[in-house]
C-alpha cells in the first residue's frame, strides 16, 4: 500500500490530503497543546548533551555561579550604602582621606569595594568563558544533527522523496538542525536566571512577601501574550513552506551556472524576479500583520508591568521614610524588585518561546520518526554470486503513490543470467519503472519478482543493491574531482586508483580525463574554484564509468548515452557488450543501431511486454518494434 503522511509528514495509513487554506494548521494549536509540544524538549536536552557531554557540564556549572553573582553584588552593593550612610553619620568623624584611613574605619568598606570589584570581573570573565563554550557546543549540536538527518534520510524510501508534502517537512527538518540552536542558548540561559530568580525572590520575601504576589499578576498578561503570538508565528512558518521552498527554487534558478544558458537566451530573468516578487510580497506582508499585532499588544502588557514596578518601588520607599528599611535595604529591594521584574518578564516570555520552539522541534523529531517501508528481512538470503538462472517477473503492478494510471500491470518476462536484455517502447511505457522495481527502489503492489527462484524481498537490501550497477539518464553531475566522479559508484573502493583507472577505461572515460589540466584530481563542473565543465557526452562518459567501477553481477544502463551521437552511443554499447560477458545486464535506449546489439529485446507498452526476440524476430514481425524502426531508419536514409 502506497506511504501516505499527515500533516506533521508522519507515515499514516490514511488518506493522503493537504491543508487547505482555511484549515486549521498545526502551529494554530490549543495551549494544552502547545504545552504538550515541551515533550521535544527531553529529546532535544538529550540530542545535546550527546553531541559534546564535557561542553554541556561546563556550560551548565559555569552558568550555576554566574547564576549567583547578580544578588551577591546587589547585596554587597547593600553593605556598601549602609557603611557609607553609618559613616556619614558617625560623630567626631576625620576630616581627610589620610584621617579616615589612618583611623581603620574605612577598612570595612575597602573590603566591600574590593569584594564588588572582584565579583564584576569574575562576572565579565565567566560570560566570555560561557559565550565561547556555548559557540562551540552549538556548532557540534549542528554538525551532529545534520549527521543524523543525513544519515537517517539515506534509509528512507525513493517513494518519500517524490512526494511533496514530504520534502516540505524535510525542508523544515533541515531547517531545524542549526536554526534550533539559538534553543539551546535559551535553555541553558532559563535554568542560570531561574536559580537567580531564586536568589532573589529569596530576598523579596524576608522583606515584603506580597510584593513577589504583585509583580507575578504584573506580568501575566505578558506571559499568555507572547504565547499566543508565538504559536501565531509558528503556523504562518509552518503554512508557507510550499511557498518557502518555491522561493529558495526561484531564487537558484534566477542565479545559477546551472540554469544561466536558458534564463539568458530566453529572456527569463523578469518573470523569474516577478514570481519572487509576488511570493516575497505575500510573506513580508503576513508577517507586517503579525508583526503589529505582536508590538500594539505587547506595549500594552510592558506599561502593565511597567505600573506594578513602579507600586512596589513607591511602597520599598515608604517603608524607609518610617524607618523600616534602611537606605541599604531600599537600594537592594528596589534593585531586586527591577531585576526580578525583567528576570520574570524575560523567564516568562523566554517560556512561551520555548513552547514555540518546541513546536519546531515537531519539524525536527516527526522526520526522525518517518520510517522506511522497503528493508532487508531479519534473516536474508545472501546475494548470489553468480547469479545461476536470472530474474523473474510474475505478474507485475506497480502504481506511483497518488497516480491513477498503472506504471506496469501483469509485467511477466524473464531476465535470464547471463544474458544482455534490451527494453524498447514508447516514452510512458514503464522501462524506467522495470528498472527501479528491479534495484528494489519500489516494491510491486502486485505480483513478485524472483532472483534465483526467490523473491527480491529475501534478500538483504544492500547486498542487492551493492550488486547493481545502474546509470540513469538524468544521473548526477557531482562537482568533485573526475577520480571521485567515478569512485562515487562504489565509494568503499574510493581510494582504489587502479580500480577507478580501470573503470574509465572501459568507458572511455579515461581520453576525456587525460585531456584535463589536473588528469584525475581534476575539479569537475563550474560550481566551485579551478573547476572544468565538460560536455553532455563527456558527462555521460564520466557516469558509465561508474557502472563498471561497482563490478557489479547486474550491469544497467538507463539511456545514459542520449546526449551521444549515433556513433559514440553504438560504440559504448558496443563495449557495454563486450564487457558484459558473464554478467546479467538491461540496456535501454531509443536507437535501433545500439539494442538490436542485445541478445534479447523486450517491447513495452502501457506497462506490459508486448513482444520480445531478437532485432531480426522482432522486424519480421512487422509490430511495433519494426513500425518504431521503420521510422528511425528512414530519418537516416
Amino acid at each position: 500500500m502506497p506511504k501516505q503522511y499527515d500533516q506533521g509528514g508522519r507515515a499514516t495509513a490514511g488518506a493522503f490530503r493537504r491543508p487547505s487554506e482555511g484549515s486549521s494548521m498545526p502551529g494554530a494549536r490549543s495551549l494544552k497543546q502547545r504545552v504538550g509540544a515541551l515533550k521535544n524538549l527531553r529529546p532535544f536536552i538529550a540530542m545535546v548533551w550527546r553531541a559534546s557531554p564535557g561542553l554541556s557540564a561546563a556550560s551548565l556549572l559555569l552558568r550555576l555561579i554566574r547564576a549567583l553573582l547578580p544578588v551577591a553584588t546587589l547585596y554587597v552593593g547593600k553593605l556598601i550604602i549602609d557603611e557609607v550612610v553609618l559613616l556619614v553619620q558617625m560623630p567626631g568623624k576625620p576630616g581627610t582621606l589620610q584621617q579616615w584611613w589612618d583611623s581603620g574605619h574605612l577598612n570595612w568598606l575597602g573590603f566591600l569595594l574590593a569584594a564588588e570589584f572582584a565579583l564584576a570581573v569574575l562576572a565579565d570573565i565567566l560570560g566570555r568563558i560561557v559565550s565561547l563554550i556555548d559557540s562551540l557546543l552549538s556548532e557540534r549540536v549542528t554538525n551532529s544533527s545534520s549527521i543524523r538527518l543525513m544519515e537517517h534520510a539515506a534509509t528512507l524510501d525513493l517513494e518519500d522523496f517524490e512526494n511533496a508534502e514530504f520534502q516540505d517537512q524535510l525542508e523544515r527538518a533541515r531547517r531545524q538542525t542549526s536554526g534550533r540552536m539559538t534553543l539551546m542558548g535559551q535553555l541553558l540561559s532559563q535554568a542560570q536566571d531561574l536559580v537567580t530568580v531564586t536568589s532573589f525572590a529569596a530576598g523579596l520575601i524576608f522583606y515584603a512577601p506580597w510584593l513577589i504576589v504583585l509583580l507575578l499578576l504584573a506580568l501575566v498578561p505578558a506571559f499568555l501574550g507572547e504565547a499566543h503570538f508565538n504559536a501565531q508565528s509558528y503556523s504562518l512558518d509552518f503554512g508557507r513552506t510550499p511557498e518557502r521552498r518555491e522561493m529558495d527554487y526561484v531564487r537558484q534558478t534566477a542565479a545559477s551556472v546551472e540554469t544561466a544558458k536558458e534564463v539568458k537566451i530566453f529572456g527569463l530573468n523578469g518573470f523569474l524576479i516577478d514570481r519572487y516578487v509576488k511570493l516575497a510580497t505575500a510573506f513580508y506582508a503576513a508577517n507586517r500583520r503579525l508583526a503589529l499585532r505582536r508590538a500594539g499588544w505587547g506595549g500594552l502588557f510592558t506599561a502593565i508591568g511597567t505600573v506594578g514596578y513602579y507600586l512596589a518601588y513607591a511602597y520599598i520607599a515608604w517603608r524607609t521614610l518610617a524607618g523600616e528599611f534602611s537606605v541599604g535595604d531600599l537600594t537592594f529591594l528596589a534593585g531586586s524588585f527591577r531585576r526580578l521584574r525583567n528576570l520574570l518578564e524575560g523567564l516568562l516570555a523566554s517560556f512561551s518561546t520555548t513552547a514555540s520552539q518546541a513546536l519546531y522541534l515537531n519539524d525536527l523529531f516527526s522526520f526522525f520518526e518517518v520510517q522506511p517501508e522497503i528493508l532487508s528481512p531479519e534473516n536474508p538470503r545472501p546475494f548470489p554470486k553468480p547469479i545461476r538462472q536470472g530474474f523473474v517477473f510474475e505478474s507485475v503492478g506497480f502504481r506511483y503513490p497518488g497516480a491513477e494510471r498503472w506504471a506496469v500491470r501483469n509485467l511477466t518476462f524473464t531476465l535470464k543470467a547471463g544474458e544482455v536484455l534490451a527494453l524498447v517502447g514508447e516514452n510512458g511505457a514503464g522501462k524506467t519503472t522495470l528498472v527501479k522495481l528491479l534495484c528494489r527502489l519500489y516494491d510491486p503492489d502486485e505480483g513478485r519478482i524472483l532472483l534465483d527462484g526467490h523473491d527480491l524481498r529475501d534478500y538483504d537490501l544492500d547486498a542487492l543493491r551493492g550488486n547493481m550497477g545502474v546509470i540513469f539518464q538524468d544521473f548526477v553531475r557531482y562537482n568533485l574531482s573526475a577520480a571521485d566522479n567515478i569512485a562515487v559508484g562504489m565509494i568503499s573502493a574510493r581510494a582504489d586508483r587502479d580500480r577507478i583507472a580501470r573503470a574509465a577505461k572501459r568507458s572511455q572515460a579515461d581520453a576525456v580525463i587525460a585531456r584535463l589540466p589536473g588528469g584525475y584530481e581534476q575539479m569537475i563542473g563550474k560550481r566551485f574554484k579551478n573547476g572544468v565543465e565538460l560536455s553532455g557526452g563527456e558527462w555521460q562518459k564520466m557516469a558509465i564509468a561508474r557502472a563498471y567501477m561497482r563490478e557489479a553481477e547486474v550491469l544497467i544502463l538507463d539511456e545514459p548515452t542520449a546526449a551521444l551521437d549515433a556513433r559514440s552511443e553504438f560504440e559504448v554499447f558496443k563495449r557495454f557488450k563486450e564487457l558484459s560477458e558473464g554478467k546479467t545486464a538491461i540496456l535501454i535506449s531509443h536507437r535501433f543501431s545500439s539494442v538490436r546489439m542485445a541478445d534479447r529485446i523486450l517491447v513495452l507498452a502501457d506497462g506490459k511486454v508486448e513482444a520480445a526476440g531478437t532485432h531480426e524476430e522482432l522486424v519480421a514481425q512487422s509490430g511495433r518494434y519494426a513500425e518504431l524502426f521503420e521510422l528511425q531508419a528512414a530519418g537516416y536514409r
